[in-house]
């Protein structure tokens, strides 16, 4: 069986063109603790998408949650901090509200997000500006949701309708 799926991975064309490339060489590992699920939560923006999708929407809000690794996202046509604060409101709390949260200091990460999490008593950090990889867990949640939608997206205006599969 498995020789099997070799040589099917070998003859899918769009596999090949999307296979992850290994750039950087191993390094040591460093496990994390959490103390339970859908306390640590880390936020980032994909965007500007081009071209845009078929309503408009060129942001992409992803959310991931460090213990289950479990991924929440949404599209926008223009994002604001108003506009992450509903997320966190509607698509994290919905789990409990968390006790950390990890975001970038992106313009979209300001008032209104701040003050929510200071509602909630919400802790958050923010990761380098000058090495944002420092957020690894969400970058790495970021090019797997683009690898995906570049896999089942077939023309360029649809992947507002993929995003739900991508996840």
């Amino acid at each position: 069986m498995e020789e099997d799926y070799i040589s099917f991975v070998r003859k899918c064309h769009k596999c090949q063109i999307h296979a992850n490339r290994m750039n950087i060489p191993p390094s040591k590992l460093y496990s994390m603790t959490l103390p339970w699920p859908f306390s640590v939560w880390g936020i980032d923006v994909i965007g500007a998408v081009l071209p845009k999708g078929s309503n408009g929407h060129e942001f992409i809000l992803v959310a991931i949650e460090y213990f289950t690794k479990w991924v929440e996202a949404q599209s926008y046509v223009m994002l604001k901090a108003l506009h992450v604060a509903k997320f966190i409101r509607n698509n994290i709390c919905q789990y409990g509200v968390p006790n950390e949260i990890i975001l970038d200091n992106s313009l979209h990460f300001k008032k209104e997000v701040v003050d929510l999490l200071d509602k909630y008593n919400v802790s958050f950090h923010k990761s380098s500006t000058y090495r944002p990889q420092t957020n690894g867990v969400v970058e790495a949640a970021n090019k797997n949701v683009k690898n995906i939608m570049r896999k089942i997206v077939e023309t360029n205006r649809n992947w507002l309708d993929k995003l739900s599969f991508a996840l």
